[in-house]
This record gives structure tokens, sequence and C-alpha cells, in this order.
């Protein structure tokens, strides 16, 4: 299956390699040169449909866990200041996504949506670290039954131009739910409550809706 976002870049590179298939089988008469350019068109297809994929994740939601909203690498988990909505320090745990990666984004809990706010920015590399404030990204926050509200982040990248954000304000949304999409390289900042327990390592891969991030603390702790 293939994200939405996807299908008017999927239809025009398949009539483009088509074409280009095409011509150079009627044109080109040498033949190394020949199968180089429909062998180059047909990866560049092949890369397209797999950077599109939306695989099918069930989930059954859980309000005690905040799960992975993105396929990639955890490369940031730190307490920092967050000035645009809570005015407080928040543990971030930052997800990379390589092109390779899955990039649909999934709502990581269970909720109601808050706020929700486009920014313009910069496109600096996606691990770099002011991406969070300067880049494009769009924050989302979401109010949840057990941690109360927590917020999420979808940064461009110095490849990634669009980003699509499906959440608006007062809507109810489900963990594991489809929640956007951010188009070639990019990442993604989770903005959680300090007195949770954070379950992922640096440099851990995760998976959208299946890797558990952070979970409530035991009363006793």
């Amino acid at each position: 299956m293939f994200h939405k976002e996807g299908q008017k870049i999927i239809i025009t590179t398949f009539f483009l390699v088509v074409a280009v298939v095409l011509t150079a089988q009627y044109f080109i008469d040498v033949e190394w040169i020949r199968l180089t350019v429909q062998i180059a068109a047909l990866l560049l297809l092949i890369a397209i449909l797999q950077f599109f994929r939306n695989p099918k994740r069930l989930v059954t939601p859980n309000f005690d866990e905040i799960l992975a909203p993105v396929d990639g690498k955890v490369v940031v988990i730190e307490e920092v200041y967050e000035p645009e909505y809570f005015k407080e320090n928040r543990k971030q745990v930052s997800i990379f996504m390589s092109p390779t990666n899955v990039h649909v984004t999934r709502y990581p809990a269970s909720g109601t949506v808050t706020y929700s706010k486009y920014h313009p920015g910069k496109y600096l590399v996606a691990w770099h670290p002011k991406s969070s404030t300067e880049n494009e990204r769009t924050t989302i926050i979401l109010h949840t039954p057990k941690f109360g509200e927590i917020g999420y982040r979808q940064i461009a990248g110095a490849m990634a131009r669009r980003i699509v954000n499906y959440a608006e304000e007062g809507e109810q949304v489900t963990q594991g739910d489809d929640a956007g999409f951010i188009k070639f390289g990019s990442r993604v900042d989770l903005l959680l409550p300090l007195d949770c327990d954070i379950n992922v390592k640096l440099n851990q891969k995760v998976v959208g809706a299946r890797t558990c991030i952070a979970s409530v603390r035991p009363l006793d702790d």
C-alpha cells in the first residue's frame, strides 16, 4: 500500500519511466547505453514506490505508553526548554528519518488535539541542533488521559520541502492513526513530561506505531 500523498508523484514517475524506456528502446542503438538508461529509469520508479510505502500497522491503543510517531533512529534524548507552547522544560526525544525509512507520521498517543501550527523556516540538515527551532516545521499538542499534554514536531530537513499535517485543533485522535507525512528525509521531535519514563536509547532504531518511546512512571517511584 502507498500513501495518498505520493499518488501524483507515483503516477507522474510511472508515465515518465514508461516514456523513457520506450524512447530508449526505439532510438538508442547502442545496447549497453539503452539498457543503462532503461535500468536507471526503473530504479527511479522503485525508489519512489519504496519512499511512499505505507505499511498497515494495527494498534490497540494504550494510554500508558507513547509510541514512536515515525520509523527511524533516536538521535536526541535530553531535557530542553520548550518556548512555543509549554514554556517550561520537557523531555525531548528526536527521531531522524533517512530517505529509506517509511515517512508516514502516526499519532503517538490517543487524545484531543489542542494546538496545531505550521511554521515556515530554513532547511538545515535534520540532525542540526537548531533544526527544531529554525527549520520549516509543524507543532502539534495532544491532551492525553495519562500523560496530560504531550507535543510532537514534524521538522523538514535539507531534502524535505513538504510537510503534511492532518491534526486539527479540537479533533479526537487515536494512537497509531495516520497523522501526516514528510517528504524526503526529515525528523520528528517528541516533547514529553519530565515525570515519564523514557524506554529508548540513543541510536536505537524505532518503528512507528510499534516501539514504546515512553511510559507512565509507576506511582511508587
